[in-house]
């Protein structure tokens, strides 16, 4: 018997555990609530854990509003070994003697915050030519990655655990990959250093205490954040007209607002976000 079709749209704020894909979590969300389509907000190592925010049906549109949005994340680090993947389910390539203290920890950190061209791990999933970075290397193939900037907010260290290895808690860009920063780090204390573990902590506007277990979910705990929730703005109503001119040609539309970014709905609907330029609105978000 098919399942009934899931109409809303929405984020469903997921706890995705280790050894789970990102994308078996999106099918997940998809099949218990029957929606046309789902997507996620930025993808978390199959060994990663923590906050997976999934889009349904018309959210899937939010991905490039969230390219640039913050994540923050805690991590173990381990000095003084370095593996072909950077974390600790790789092969071994370099390795060295070191005790490596919290004094030396904390002298090098301000050398991480802000802005600096991040080269990503060999097993990523960045395409070169065509083709797929960790594919490549586990053919034994080295591509060429190019670095890409991205910026570090807060790195802040959490606690020694045990020799050589620490906890530490990352404020960073969307799109920094925190196994390099493991690589990165080490090479300010000048030695080599690979991630042991992750967990994603806040996504944007999220937080990983609002997020649910696939258990949870599959019990029918499932709690789907509206759309509009996500922004802060001031709205507008389009009567019928004007909705119709938005629909139907996509063209800017005359209001009688202040200029900046609104939420803007029809009747029932909310529609996206818009821009009121000199009392001209146009959409610079679709959800239609």
């Amino acid at each position: 018997m098919d399942r009934p079709y899931y109409a809303k749209s929405g984020i469903v704020l997921v706890y995705k555990g280790v050894g789970v894909s990102s994308n078996a979590v999106v099918n997940k969300v998809k099949y218990l609530l029957g929606a046309k389509k789902c997507g996620h907000l930025g993808t978390l190592d199959l060994e990663g854990e923590g906050l997976l925010p999934v889009t349904v049906n018309k959210a899937t549109k939010l991905f490039d509003w969230f390219l640039n949005k913050t994540k923050t994340y805690q991590a173990n680090f381990v000095f003084g070994v370095e593996t072909d993947t950077l974390d600790s389910s790789g092969k071994v390539t370099h390795s060295m003697d070191c005790d490596i203290t919290e004094s030396e920890v904390k002298r090098v950190l301000p050398q991480m915050i802000g802005k600096y061209k991040q080269v990503p791990p060999q097993f990523s999933a960045k395409k070169v030519n065509g083709k797929i970075a960790y594919k490549e290397a586990r053919q034994g193939n080295v591509v060429q990655l190019q670095p890409k900037e991205i910026e570090i907010f807060d790195f802040r260290l959490i606690k020694k655990i045990d020799k050589n290895t620490f906890r530490f808690e990352i404020n960073c860009s969307s799109g920094t990959y925190v196994r390099s920063l493991a690589r990165d780090l080490a090479e300010k204390l000048g030695t080599y250093g690979i991630m042991q573990c992750i967990l994603r902590t806040r996504c944007g506007m999220f937080r990983l205490e609002d997020a649910k277990t696939l258990e949870q979910l599959e019990k029918g705990k499932i709690e789907v954040v509206p759309c509009d929730k996500l922004f802060d703005f001031k709205s507008i109503k389009l009567d019928l007209k004007q909705a119709e001119r938005a629909y139907n040609d996509g063209l800017s539309i005359d209001v009688d607002e202040e200029n900046g970014k609104y939420k803007v709905y029809n009747d029932s609907d909310f529609l996206g976000i818009g821009e009121v330029v000199d009392k001209r609105l146009t959409f610079k978000m679709r959800l239609f």
